[in-house]
């Protein structure tokens, strides 16, 4: 029985099966890439050219020179990370207290927070925005920041909960015995052992804030937009700009991948390791 199982014609159809799945996953990207090297003509020909065509660096010139682009990414970078930073704090904090108060229905609070992370950026848009704008807080980095931060810290503090709750308590006891305060604890004996819950839950944190479209689009001016803000300014009134939001794609998308792609071992690490345990 094991021998059909690992049959050569069954691994072969395995790798077959991953290959079209990779393929699939793939193209979009691959369409992205290669239309923001095409010029206008080959963009909007009748038949479509996948491979073979002459590449042009117009799009990326244009975005880079004319359509400060460099603007618009300090602020997807500053908002990025500032909301990581501020994130991870501040679930890793609540997550450590929920894993160590010892209350009935504690797992199922732990769970509860996910619940709240459900609710689409959609609906909390126009609340937001109303908010926003009877405090007259309006096009401000800081505003951007603080809602991105509320966004995901449900997340984060589910998936560290998950990774509190497996580290002993027998470590923090020790290291209270041999003299450590508890910011020593916390930071010399409990950070090292979350740093793949940590690398997992910032960068799933990062994805979110770098790529959100909604809420940057309604609390942000002209001054404070981020990249995907920017990117719809290609939807003119006279056509759509493709070249250049396929260009502006391609930009944006750069950072989630090698975070992702360098993180890989790390992701799967923990999303292993952190399942929630009560």
């Amino acid at each position: 029985m094991s021998n059909q199982l690992h049959s050569p014609w069954r691994v072969m159809a395995h790798y077959v099966c991953l290959c079209l799945l990779a393929i699939a996953c793939l193209m979009p990207i691959w369409v992205m890439i290669s239309t923001s090297f095409k010029d206008d003509i080959v963009i909007f020909d009748g038949k479509p050219i996948w491979f073979f065509f002459v590449p042009t660096m117009d799009n990326y010139e244009y975005i880079v020179g004319r359509g400060k682009f460099d603007r618009y990414l300090v602020n997807s970078v500053i908002v990025a990370v500032v909301s990581t930073f501020l994130t991870l704090l501040l679930g890793g904090l609540c997550a450590y207290a929920l894993a160590r108060a010892e209350f009935k229905g504690r797992r199922f609070v732990a769970n509860a927070t996910l619940l709240v992370r459900m609710v689409p950026p959609a609906v909390l848009a126009v609340p937001a925005f109303a908010m926003v704008i009877f405090l007259n807080v309006n096009n401000d980095l800081l505003v951007l920041i603080f809602f991105y931060t509320a966004l995901n810290l449900p997340f984060a503090i589910w998936l560290l909960f998950g990774f509190y709750k497996q580290i002993p308590v027998e470590l923090e006891e020790a290291a209270i015995v041999d003299g450590a305060s508890p910011l020593q604890v916390f930071f010399r004996v409990l950070l090292p052992l979350m740093k793949s819950g940590y690398a997992v839950a910032g960068i799933f944190t990062f994805r979110i804030a770098w790529n959100e479209f909604i809420l940057a689009l309604l609390l942000t001016g002209r001054n404070t937009r981020t990249l995907p803000v920017a990117a719809s300014g290609f939807l003119t009134d006279t056509g759509v700009e493709w070249g250049r939001i396929m260009a502006m794609g391609t930009l944006i998308v750069i950072p989630p991948l090698l975070f992702t792609f360098f993180a890989a071992r790390q992701i799967i690490a923990g999303m292993t390791a952190g399942a929630v345990k009560g």
